[in-house]
Formats: C-alpha cells, structure tokens, sequence
C-alpha cells in the first residue's frame, strides 16, 4: 500500500524548494537517496510517452572544476553588461554551487527519443522540452521533501557543456543541477534577499477568459 500524501506537505515542499548556492555542505550523497531523485524524476510525465531525458552523473573533480571555471567566466560576461546599482547588486550574487555540492546531474533532451512520430508533438515541438523541464522539477521536489538542496546553473554555454560531459550534437544540455545535503534552506530566495528581484503577486499574473493587458 503507497503511503499518503497529505495536501499540506504537497505544498509545504512547493514553497521550502529554494535554488541552492553557498548553503552545500559537500556531504556525499548515498546511492539509495540518489536513485530516489533520478525515479522521481523518470516518474515525470512525458509527451507521447517519449522520456527524452538524460541524466550524466558528475563527481570527477577536474571536470566539476572545469565547468567552475567556464561558469565563472560566463558570469564576468554577464557583469560587464550592468551598471551602477544592478552591477553592486549582481556582485553580491553566487550563481553556481559546483564545487560545494560535489555532485553535478546533468540534464539533457533528446529529441529523437520515442522514433520519429512523437504522439502530442506534431504542433509543438518543443512539447519534448518541456517534459524534461518537469522531470527536473520532480527531481527538484523530491531532493526538497529529502532535506537536499538543488541549484540551477544556468550560466554555460551548450556546446561547452556538451562537449564536457560527451553528449552527443542532437542531444541538447538543459541543465546543469548540483545536488547534496545543505545546512538549511533559506526562507527566502538569494535574488530577493539581495533585492534583485521580488516575487509577484498572484493576481498579476491571472487573467479572466482571455489575456488583459497590465
């Protein structure tokens, strides 16, 4: 008999998930926990029931390193293009945990998964991307519901990282998540604890039968 699943711990870990940076311990992580994330995340629904998702599993030192570095670079790249008060803001900002976790899984998504006539893609296509975005949101989730911590790292170019972990050309990087234990999860986000950016009330972003302009 499955265990249930009460509606306040659905939503309790909906709103604890936090994207993770200087908060990782580098515990390693133990096999058992880690094959709990990679199902839930397998579990994600997929369009035409394709799973186009691949996940490479990254603990080798010289490559989390590498990536550190092109990251870091990329970041430079981002900052030169800031001024006055986003540039002090954005200063303040970490965008990557990679070394601190010790565990990178990237996300990739293969488009020819599922042969050639994928059912529900025909019209949109990138509907294969977007079930990959939610095996990654399950994985993030479930890392949540386990006390793990989760970070995007979204500043990398896909050639690189491509060509870093050896996914071959059709096969696109969707992310780079570093995954472990934490000392805690923040209550609130690094970008609106830095006051990059607040979270927007839900009204406005809810529109009635069809789009009103803001």
């Amino acid at each position: 008999m499955s265990t249930p699943v009460t509606v306040d711990g659905l939503y309790d870990v909906i709103h604890r998930r936090r994207d993770t940076r200087r908060e990782f311990t580098g515990e390693p992580l133990a096999g058992d926990v880690l094959d709990r994330l990679l199902s839930a995340a397998h579990a994600a629904p997929s369009v035409g029931m394709s799973q186009p998702w691949d996940f490479v599993l990254v603990r080798a030192p010289e490559t989390l390193t590498a990536f550190r570095d092109h990251v870091a670079g990329e970041r430079d790249v981002f900052a030169a293009t800031l001024a006055g008060e986003r540039a002090d803001t954005f200063a303040r900002i970490k965008v990557e945990g990679i070394l601190e976790s010790r565990l990178g899984i990237v996300v990739g998504y293969d488009p020819t998964r599922g042969g050639a006539q994928i059912l529900g893609r025909h019209a949109i296509d990138d509907a294969g991307l977007y079930s990959v975005v939610c095996a990654i949101q399950n994985l993030w989730l479930a890392a949540t519901a386990e006390g793990l911590g989760v970070g995007w790292v979204s500043f990398y170019r896909e050639d690189f990282l491509r060509s870093l972990v050896g996914m071959p050309s059709h096969v696109r990087p969707v992310a780079w998540l570093c995954v472990g234990h934490v000392a805690d999860l923040p209550d609130v986000p690094d970008l609106e604890r830095h006051g990059w950016r607040a979270r927007a009330p839900l009204h406005t972003v809810v529109h009635e039968e069809r789009y009103s302009p803001r």
